[in-house]
């Protein structure tokens, strides 16, 4: 019986190849919690116990979950931003014992990603993605001012 409100989805079988054997219907908030602390669909799936391909294709077909799968994407952006701009603030350039945290790929994973933040920041806030395009543009030059800064000033910021 489908539950109110959500709409079934029909999962081909080539589509469950891999899955758990007892998918419980929480594998989407496992999928979508996982999502928004990483960013990765892949990990997110394995996560959730199920192929990635049901995810894509419950995204496709279900508009309630392909909103949640934006916010998900939304909050790791977001996340993401907070780790960089912290790092920078507290001098922290470590990512491990030995390695230098990689700035210049996380800028460019804030720069890749820019537009999918914005429509969803704009579903939220309901203003337009351009705006909200505009305010990440400055967001990321703040940051790429303050590593300049940085490398400046002798810390050694990559």
């Amino acid at each position: 019986m489908a539950r109110s409100g959500k709409k079934q989805v029909k999962i081909p079988a080539h589509v469950r190849k891999g899955e758990k054997d007892a998918l419980t219907r929480h594998w989407q908030k496992h999928f979508l919690d996982h999502l928004a602390e990483s960013s990765n669909v892949s990990e997110s799936a394995k996560i959730a116990g199920i192929n990635p391909s049901r995810a894509y294709l419950v995204r496709r077909q279900d508009p309630q979950f392909a909103r949640q799968w934006l916010a998900a994407l939304w909050e790791g952006y977001l996340h993401l931003e907070m780790e960089v701009l912290r790092r920078l603030r507290d001098g922290d350039q470590k990512a491990g014992e030995t390695d230098k945290y990689d700035f210049a790929n996380a800028i460019r994973l804030l720069n890749a990603h820019r537009d999918n933040a914005a429509r969803a920041q704009a579903e939220q806030r309901n203003v337009s993605a351009d705006e909200i395009r505009a305010s990440i543009d400055r967001k990321v030059e703040r940051i790429r001012q303050q590593i300049r800064e940085e490398k400046k000033s002798g810390s050694g910021l990559a």
